[in-house]
């Protein structure tokens, strides 16, 4: 499918040292592949790797994993903490009460209850120093700016910082605290949104109002993320001013990434084309094909715990849901071009999609 003529060298291609302006989306929780990522990149796009629930020594092994598999640049993404986050605490009998509102899942199961944990998510600053070390070719982030001398530090290192904004207002935050580009992440995207300046309820703009408004209001080069699945999208994204596209769920469709055979089959059927915003999964909202754990807890959006611990107490039915195959207890996240995916490896993705943006003479 040929969908029309652009050019495929950009400031982005040329910040990045890749060869088509085209950046695979990083996944958390274990989405993410040195697989996948290595393939994106020896393809010539940006490979990605989602590193948010790794510990430290766990960064420094990805990223000399994915530096043996390519010689290219990839990126490595983090969350930025948010705020009152690392102080959150957490008393057993309020740990119970959230806990019962799972009991019943846990029981259809089979499965024991969660055990209180010591302590909740990663430690941000030994994260980044973790990454600052093994020098990532590019540093992507979300939800937030990380602080003044952690950017300082990546640019003295030679790393190259990419971050994500959903509205104009962040979009313009990221560019004066000085970042190297700007991901103009539309609320189609799939996934955990990162609005850090508004609640996210004041934060869904879609992605092809949000890139022409962004592109006007900062200095560095935008990439536009958000339902682009194939060269329409991109060849839209690029005629609106961006410089490339970051791609999400059509990668996480392919072979190498780690979503479940399950989730997969999801994201290629009729399910797909509805999606739903909810924090039942992680006590963060996310985009998800809507199933029937989604469904059953909407119910209880306002009593829900906060990340991380909504998502110390799901993770046994994930997991469970995942060894079984039972798409109704999965996390199905998927934007909301999830219909126009299909089977297919990394490569062959990759490499259709810079066919269908190749310039024709």
């Amino acid at each position: 499918m040929s969908v029309g003529r652009v050019s495929t060298r950009t400031h982005i291609t040329e910040l990045l040292g890749i060869d088509h302006p085209i950046v695979q989306g990083p996944f958390g929780g274990g989405y993410s592949t040195v697989r996948l990522a290595a393939a994106v990149s020896n393809g010539g796009g940006l490979g990605s790797y989602g590193a948010h629930v790794l510990a430290p020594s766990g960064i420094a092994a990805t990223v000399a994993e994915i530096k043996a598999r390519t010689a290219r640049p990839f990126a490595v993404n983090l969350w930025i903490p948010q705020p009152g986050e690392r102080e959150l605490t957490m008393t057993e009998s309020e740990f119970a009460t959230h806990l019962g509102r799972l009991r019943p899942y846990l029981d259809r199961l089979g499965l024991p209850d969660p055990q209180f944990p010591a302590s909740f998510g990663q430690d941000f600053e030994q994260q980044v120093d973790a990454l600052l070390e093994a020098r990532p070719p590019v540093f992507s982030f979300v939800m937030g700016i990380p602080p003044g001398n952690v950017l300082a530090e990546a640019r003295r290192r030679g790393i190259v910082t990419l971050g994500t904004a959903t509205t104009v207002d962040e979009a313009v935050a990221l560019d004066e605290a000085g970042v190297d580009a700007v991901v103009a992440s539309g609320a189609d995207a799939g996934g955990h949104r990162g609005a850090f300046l508004r609640p996210m309820e004041e934060s869904l703009v879609g992605t092809f109002s949000l890139v022409p408004q962004v592109v006007d209001a900062v200095s560095v080069p935008v990439v536009a993320a958000g339902g682009i699945a194939d060269g329409r999208g991109i060849t839209a994204a690029l005629a609106l001013g961006a410089d490339a596209v970051q791609i999400g769920t059509g990668f996480l469709a392919t072979d190498e990434s780690g979503a479940s055979p399950a989730h997969k089959r999801a994201l290629h059927s009729p399910q797909a084309r509805v999606t739903v915003l909810t924090s039942a999964v992680s006590g963060r909202q996310a985009r998800t094909i809507a199933n029937r754990f989604v469904r059953d807890m909407a119910r209880h959006e306002g009593d829900l715990p906060p990340y991380p611990v909504q998502g110390a107490l799901t993770e046994p039915i994930r997991r469970a849901a995942v060894e079984r195959g039972l798409p109704d207890y999965l996390n199905l996240w998927a934007g909301q071009a999830a219909p126009l995916t299909r089977p297919r490896t990394a490569q062959e993705y990759l490499a259709a999609l810079v066919e269908e943006i190749r310039p024709r003479v």
